[in-house]
C-alpha cells in the first residue's frame, strides 16, 4: 500500500492499524484489511470524530445526552476480535451494540452477527451507522442480554463490557467448539478471557490480556460474590 495515494481518513486508519493495533500482537489479516475498510469515523459523535483514530476510549454523547457508555479503543476492540477466532460462516451473538463499530466489525469476518443493545437511544444510534455504512449481515435487537439471549446457539459470542463471572447461561449457548470472549473481574483487575466449548459439558478458559472497561449495563452489582 501507497499511503501517499491514500485520502486523509484512510492514512489515519492506516496509522491506527501500524501503530496502535500491530504493536498489540493483533496479526490476523483479514482482520487487519476489514479495520482499514471500515469507516470507523462514522461510528464516532459528530463532535468526537476527530478523535476517531485515538488509542483512547471515545464516550458515547448522543444528541448532546451523554449515554454513560463509550466506544473501546481501537486496539481493544480488535484484540477482542482476534480471539474470537471467527471464520466466514460463523454466526455471532454481541452483548452490547455500543455505537455499533464493533459489530460492523465483526460482520466483515463472518457470516452474521446478532447484537443485543439495553439502551434505545444507542440502539437507534448504532442501527442508523450500519445503515449508513451499508452492513447488511447484522441483526440488532434491544434488551437485557447479560444473562443469555433466546435459545441459539452460536459459534462466538462477545461481551463488550466487563462482568464480574461469565454467567452458565452464555457459556451454553456456544455451539460445541464456539468460543466466547469478555473482559472480567472487578475493579482495578480484570482479565480478558477466552471460553470455548469443547464438548456438551465442558469448557476450557484462557486468560489474554489485563484491561479495563466498564461494567456490562445489566450486569447487576447485588449479584456480586466476594
Amino acid at each position: 500500500m501507497n499511503v501517499n495515494d491514500i485520502s486523509d481518513a484512510e492514512r489515519a486508519r492506516f496509522n491506527m492499524i501500524e501503530q496502535q493495533i500491530r504493536p498489540w500482537n493483533v496479526q490476523d489479516e483479514r482482520l487487519l484489511q476489514a479495520l482499514f475498510d471500515l469507516p470507523r469515523e462514522r461510528f464516532v459523535p459528530p463532535q468526537l470524530q476527530a478523535l476517531a483514530f485515538t488509542d483512547t476510549e471515545l464516550p458515547l454523547v448522543i444528541d448532546g445526552v451523554d449515554s454513560r457508555e463509550h466506544m473501546l479503543s481501537p486496539k481493544v476492540e480488535a484484540k477482542l476480535a482476534e480471539e474470537l477466532q471467527l471464520t466466514p460462516s460463523d454466526c455471532v451473538l454481541e452483548i452490547g451494540t455500543g455505537s455499533g463499530y464493533q459489530a460492523a466489525l465483526l460482520a466483515r469476518l463472518c457470516q452474521q452477527v446478532t447484537t443485543i443493545e439495553i439502551d434505545s437511544r444507542l440502539a437507534a444510534f448504532a442501527q442508523a451507522n450500519l445503515a449508513r455504512s451499508q452492513i447488511g449481515n447484522v441483526v440488532q435487537e434491544t434488551g437485557d442480554a447479560h444473562a443469555g439471549w433466546g435459545t441459539a446457539e452460536y459459534d462466538a459470542i462477545l461481551i463488550t463490557g466487563s462482568v464480574p463471572a461469565v454467567p452458565d447461561a452464555l457459556k451454553y449457548q456456544l455451539a460445541v467448539g464456539g468460543r466466547l470472549v469478555a473482559i472480567v473481574g472487578h475493579s482495578p483487575i480484570m482479565t480478558a478471557c477466552r471460553i470455548t466449548r469443547t464438548s456438551a459439558a465442558n469448557f476450557e478458559t484462557v486468560q489474554i490480556f489485563d484491561t479495563w472497561t466498564k461494567p456490562l449495563r445489566g450486569t447487576a452489582r447485588s449479584r456480586f460474590q466476594f
